[in-house]
């Protein structure tokens, strides 16, 4: 990427922000304290009011001692033979919600290239659904604010570049994850036949998180939890409804123009196969 491309990117994002922070003004809502900004680059469908709560549908994280805990560490040890892998390469690439990349992660699922161009109404969906999933799972996030696994082995993560941020956004639950599973939910709708590859991306998107080592086993699980419950609680809004039916229009109308690249899937499913 040129300068020039991430300067406008920055000016767009921030423009974005703006957008946000004047919709939720708008609707009286004071602005969630959200530390990760891919959560908060567009508004989502839902008020902040509609959003499933964490703090009813999730218990603490686990404690320490605990078998939970135990299980924890043990899941990270696991992962510790995929780091500079190619298995650890695709974990880099499932940890950028940004787009395009974040789009490009799912197309190989889908049989389709989602972009801006091909399926402008799926892309547009993804970015709002974000902001839901994101915040959906801040009420936990802000009230345990639990140390990540990097910082407790004092270890890196798959994107030093996220390091900084992620030191103080808290661990538990995943929001990656609840996108990740959350997009792939919606996905399955949009393209029931590939609703079984859709659905094995998403939890592969969730288990990044613990590759990356950026996120404990027990947040990853709690995150597909929150995706779930914002998932079925977009079932019940009229845009998003709207939105659904066009984008499965769009992607059958897409499957005869634009196919992500053989080589490409190919080597996203041997990455996954892999591990």
């Amino acid at each position: 990427m040129t300068g020039t491309t991430l300067r406008a990117t920055r000016v767009s994002l921030l423009a974005l922000l703006a957008l946000c922070g004047q919709a939720l003004a708008q609707a009286g809502e004071a602005p969630p304290a959200v530390t990760d900004p891919h959560f908060k680059i567009a508004p989502g469908y839902l008020k902040r009011s509609d959003l499933p709560n964490s703090l009813v549908l999730l218990g603490p994280p686990p404690e320490a001692n605990s078998a939970a805990l135990a299980r924890d560490e043990e899941a990270r040890k696991a992962t510790i033979p995929a780091r500079n892998t190619e298995r650890w390469k695709l974990a880099h690439n499932d940890a950028d919600l940004a787009f395009p990349q974040a789009a490009d992660n799912f197309s190989c699922a889908m049989g389709v290239r989602i972009d801006s161009e091909q399926t402008p109404r799926l892309y547009a969906m993804m970015l709002k659904m974000l902001s839901d999933f994101g915040l959906s799972t801040y009420g936990v996030k802000n009230k345990y604010n639990r140390t990540r696994p990097f910082v407790v082995h004092n270890e890196a993560t798959c994107r030093a570049d996220q390091e900084a941020i992620l030191r103080d956004d808290g661990s538990y639950p995943s929001g990656h994850t609840a996108a990740g599973w959350g997009w792939a939910l919606v996905f399955a709708q949009i393209n029931p036949e590939r609703a079984d590859a859709l659905l094995k991306r998403g939890l592969e998107f969730g288990q990044s998180r613990v590759i990356c080592n950026a996120h404990w086993q027990s947040d990853v699980d709690a995150g597909r939890i929150m995706g779930a419950a914002t998932v079925a609680r977009l079932q019940t809004d009229l845009t998003f409804l709207a939105d659904l039916e066009a984008a499965k229009a769009e992607v059958k109308d897409a499957k005869a123009k634009s196919v992500p690249s053989a080589a490409e899937c190919a080597v996203e499913a041997a990455a996954l196969s892999a591990q």
